[in-house]
């Protein structure tokens, strides 16, 4: 079974959903294809009128509420530290994104370099209040998994990597995606959001259980 993760390392929701998948497939002997967006251009695309940086600021104070209360609980559940941070969300994660991808051209295996680097933007933002737009905390993240900063910057600022990551969100758009993180199974079967992945063992299970037959 094919399964893709879309994903974009601004989003909370997408940093609960990257910790608890990756055991959850495993399970079931699944490799996971991950696929680096700009989930605000995604948002742009799909939501006409409503401004993806400005989105918090408009949202009914009842829904914001209750959509701490969510993450927090989520992030109870996960065992993560989860706030917003002060200095501002969401963050522009365009340089990141960019990263994530020239990253997995040239360390194929994602639990080589991807999969730290994504983990260390994520509790860099959402935990330690750095903000992963900035070239220094980047700078720092490299550092700390074994990456030479000059030639990820380099990579960022190319045109293929710029193309590449432009390419992976308008693919989602068209594939239906609103948000991240949107999974994929078969390249059909859409699931969007961390309280989606019980349904993706339900799929998997039913995938399993079929092919035992």
């Amino acid at each position: 079974m094919r399964f893709e993760f879309f994903f974009d390392l601004s989003s909370p929701w997408t940093y609960l959903a990257f910790e608890r998948v990756q055991p959850l497939v495993a399970e079931f002997g699944v490799t996971i294809e991950w696929r680096p967006i700009l989930v605000g251009g995604i948002f742009n695309a799909v939501n006409p009128g409503v401004e993806y940086f400005k989105a918090r600021e408009t949202a009914p104070p009842r829904k914001m509420d209750y959509m701490l209360k969510d993450l927090a609980d989520w992030a109870r559940a996960t065992n993560l530290t989860i706030k917003f941070p002060p200095s501002g969300h969401p963050v522009n994660s365009v340089k990141v994104m960019r990263a994530c991808t020239a990253i997995q051209r040239a360390h194929p295996e994602p639990a080589e370099k991807l999969i730290p680097f994504a983990r260390a933007c994520f509790e860099a933002y959402f935990r330690d209040d750095r903000l992963i737009s900035d070239d220094a905390v980047i700078t720092a993240i490299c550092q700390q998994i074994g990456i030479d900063p000059a030639w990820l910057f380099a990579q960022i600022a190319t045109q293929e990597m710029k193309d590449a990551l432009r390419a992976n969100t308008d693919e989602a758009i068209a594939r239906n995606a609103f948000g991240s993180p949107t999974m994929y199974l078969d390249g059909t079967d859409m699931y969007f959001g961390v309280d989606r992945l019980q349904l993706v063992r339900v799929a998997l299970e039913r995938d399993r259980a079929a092919a035992a037959k």
